[in-house]
């Protein structure tokens, strides 16, 4: 089979990217490495210096390589960086998509399976866990461009028969998650941790996410393959609240740092509490997550001190 996997270059692309390789399929990755990084692409894949929005080229791609599947993990994934700047955020996260989700339609792909945001497509749940039927009520920019983009797959299935499967990924972590950026909670305290730095918590310690190893992720997009499973949003997450000082304390304990964290001021636009329900992703991709949080701790620790960062 052929893959088409944009964002290959990147923390969770990469690893999918692998994945695909092993199994003996074809690839070709898409990443305008603006946070990937191209040691980070398998050796066997086939890789493309290239934006999203960039339509003609999203065009020439598909009418050379022709892949059986698309696997859309490109995006601006800063939540903050949408609300300073929504239209690039709209640029990247719509119109991006809309590029790949035309050329697929065009050229008969098999599948689209796309990485959505089950941490910000629902805005701030009045209950835990969050089911696929929740209402729909982003809270920031970001939240509101993968919403839409599900919607326009939803359209393109009703219209064209165009199959998708939507997954709405928690909060991921895990090896090759950068520890430098803004996001990826995990990477930057236990940077900061080995580097014998106090870790700084927006807000009182007590917001939660639905946390979740990336080799459980990528089983997930594995798992999208089978063109039995209906083309439909799945959320992706362990089904469990995990507060920020428990992330904290848990790579406190791994990696034997005893000092208390810095507290400031809660980040406008970031949900308060939230975790997924995955009973849907259990029924219908016979998909479920396998890695403890302190067994994914272990190995994103392991890594962290292999590549030297601190």
């Amino acid at each position: 089979m052929k893959h088409i996997v944009t964002g290959g270059a990147g923390f969770i692309g990469s690893h999918l990217v692998d994945r695909l390789i092993d199994a003996g399929d074809e690839v070709m990755v898409i990443d305008n490495l603006s946070t990937g990084k191209r040691e980070f692409v398998n050796a066997k894949a086939k890789f493309i210096e290239g934006d999203i929005v960039d339509k003609d080229m999203i065009e020439r791609v598909y009418s050379e390589y022709k892949p059986d599947y698309l696997h859309h993990l490109a995006a601006q994934i800063d939540v903050r960086y949408s609300f300073d700047h929504p239209i690039i955020d709209a640029q990247v996260n719509i119109i991006g998509t809309l590029n790949l989700i035309e050329s697929a339609r065009r050229y008969s792909t098999r599948r689209i399976i796309f990485a959505s945001s089950g941490g910000t497509v629902y805005g701030e749940p009045d209950r835990n866990p969050v089911p696929e039927s929740y209402p729909n009520i982003p809270v920031s920019p970001y939240g509101m461009s993968k919403l839409v983009s599900e919607k326009y797959l939803d359209l393109y299935k009703r219209l064209y028969g165009l199959n998708y499967v939507s997954l709405r990924l928690g909060n991921v972590f895990g090896p090759r998650q950068s520890p430098k950026g803004e996001c990826g909670v995990f990477s930057i305290f236990a940077l900061k941790m080995l580097k014998g730095e106090r870790p700084k918590i927006y807000g009182d310690g007590t917001a939660t996410r639905d946390y979740i190893f990336v080799d459980d992720v990528i089983d997930s997009f594995i798992a999208s393959l089978d063109e039995n499973i209906p083309s439909d949003y799945y959320n992706i997450g362990r089904g469990e609240e995990t507060s920020t000082k428990e992330v904290y304390d848990l790579l406190a304990k791994v990696v034997g740092y005893s000092e208390e964290p810095i507290y400031s001021d809660p980040r406008p636009g970031e949900v308060y509490q939230i975790s997924l329900d995955i009973s849907k992703a259990k029924e219908n991709l016979k998909w479920e997550p396998k890695t403890s949080l302190e067994e994914g701790v272990r190995k994103l620790i392991e890594y962290i001190k292999e590549k030297e960062f601190y």
